[in-house]
């Protein structure tokens, strides 16, 4: 089954540099970012301030060996350094490795191993980590402001669209986490989302709540927002759902992406309360479930725009600007990409997706569509809806079970604030339905429970498709981008 093609035309610019095309050409006194450290707003920086200082990162980065086309790896949380690292690596052509701060010695000594950087940029919050993580390069740590002092800075690297940019780790869902290497067209590709999907526009405050270590961060963090011509928030501080409405009422908001999780999440914790300045939301990563699409329609009336992409891939559907889409739906191809479903899966033309990766551990990208490993669904008018990683797919007495239609009922169920739901090992079945539920506070599991939401699901969806056993969790393991590992939590089950 072929997706209809939407129509867009990139613009091939030729030899680029993000910073100089971008961030430099834009008016030096346009306000660029605004960051929040320590649960405070720090300070607004300007286009012409970023570019100065990216110019004496980049200098300090030479000097310590990293060259064009080197490895820049990162641990730090979102904070100006992580877009001044980030802009000095585009700038001289380094490729930079953003990490997530919840990883631990041995993660960052094997992204270390395979990456092999030049150089490690790290928070002093994060010294502990890094020199238990045996690293054969040098280490800087932040915040230093020698890093910003003025010095010559190298000029803007002239690059082509397949000098590395991002280097990338996968989410390890279903696996361990495989390295993605994307080209500076991964960068300038991002237009297409950037107006397409997040759809921010010229003086708008964009925020991306994702961590370093996320593609979502690498891409929308920043680099999309400018190049819808808005600005950007960067916020350092962990998830807590009143103090993140507070900041979107706060700063004036306008277009928020979060993770599916942190939308439920605050759906859960109670009314929501009026967000004015809010003119979209956006999410991706993961299904967002209709009973938080519901809830935030209901309570802010705004409809969460989902959308999909990988990895590999960048975003690659969505739900765009002025369309309302079936809850539950991650949109439609973006315009100009060619998508089908074959067999159930999702497959795309990589040469009509701008933002297509270079290729996993140096070797170049596999050839043919890309088959995204995700089955999915369309209705009769094209939108798409996931219902399972391949590899998740329970099939039960012959009856194909997608994990994501059955969480999005159960997280239905007052009771019940977060789930995961897995295939197991049935004689007589082959597989049968298990759910992995997180409680709500105060709530207390039961055998009554589970009986309430098996024939909770029963009632709500297909009965063969209930959970026949359910278990009770204080919390489910995560991937350090928030989505559930569902690898690990089915190495616990007994």
């Amino acid at each position: 089954m072929h997706l209809p093609v939407h129509q867009f035309e990139p613009q091939d610019p030729g030899r680029v540099n993000f910073v100089r095309d971008v961030v430099a050409a834009r008016p030096r006194d346009e306000l660029a970012l605004i960051t929040h450290v320590d649960g405070r707003r720090e300070a607004e920086w300007r286009f012409g301030e970023l570019d100065e200082l990216s110019g004496h990162v980049a200098a300090v980065l030479a000097d310590r060996g990293a060259r064009r086309g080197s490895v820049v790896l990162t641990l730090v949380g979102n904070t100006i350094d992580y877009a001044l690292t980030m802009l000095a690596c585009l700038r001289m052509g380094a490729a930079m490795l953003p990490c997530s701060e919840q990883l631990r010695p041995k993660d960052v000594e094997l992204r270390a191993r395979r990456a092999r950087p030049a150089l490690v940029i790290a928070d002093r919050r994060n010294r502990d980590v890094v020199e238990r993580a045996s690293l054969v390069c040098p280490v800087l740590y932040v915040p230093d402001e020698s890093l910003r002092s003025p010095q010559p800075a190298p000029p803007y690297a002239e690059l082509d669209d397949d000098d590395p940019a991002f280097v990338l780790f996968t989410s390890g869902t279903s696996g361990p986490p495989k390295l993605v290497t994307h080209g500076q067209r991964y960068v300038r590709g991002q237009v297409l989302q950037a107006l397409e999907w997040m759809a921010a526009r010229p003086g708008e405050l964009v925020w991306s709540t994702a961590a370093p270590g996320w593609s979502k961060s690498a891409r929308n963090s920043f680099i999309a927002p400018w190049l819808g011509g808005a600005a950007a928030l960067l916020q350092d501080e962990r998830f807590d759902p009143t103090r993140r409405l507070e900041t979107v009422r706060a700063e004036g908001v306008n277009v928020l992406c979060m993770a599916p999780t942190e939308y439920r999440l605050i759906a859960a914790a109670g009314p929501i309360g009026p967000l004015p300045s809010l003119r979209r939301a956006i999410t991706a990563g993961e299904a967002l479930g209709v009973p938080a699409f519901h809830a935030w329609r209901e309570q802010t009336g705004l409809e969460i725009s989902d959308g999909y992409g990988q990895t590999e891939t960048g975003q690659i559907t969505g739900v765009r600007p002025g369309e309302s889409a079936p809850p539950g739906s991650m949109g439609r191809p973006l315009p100009g990409v060619r998508a089908a479903i074959e067999d159930g899966e999702l497959v795309v033309d990589p040469a009509t997706v701008p933002t297509f990766f270079l290729g996993y551990d140096g070797a170049a990208a596999p050839a043919g569509w890309w088959h995204t490993g995700d089955r999915v669904r369309a209705d009769a008018d094209g939108w798409l809806f996931f219902e399972a990683r391949a590899d998740d797919v329970i099939i039960s007495a012959g009856y194909r079970i997608g994990p994501a239609e059955v969480e999005s009922t159960l997280l239905g169920h007052p009771a019940v604030r977060e789930c995961a739901v897995l295939g197991l090992p049935d004689e007589a079945r082959g597989q049968v339905v298990g759910a992995a539920v997180v409680l709500r506070d105060g709530v207390a599991g039961s055998d009554e429970l589970v009986r309430e939401l098996q024939e909770f699901v029963r009632a709500e969806t297909a009965p063969y498709k209930y959970p026949r056993r359910v278990w009770f969790v204080p919390e489910l393991p995560k991937t350090t981008s928030g989505k559930i590992a569902r690898a690990q939590l089915r190495a616990t089950i007994r």
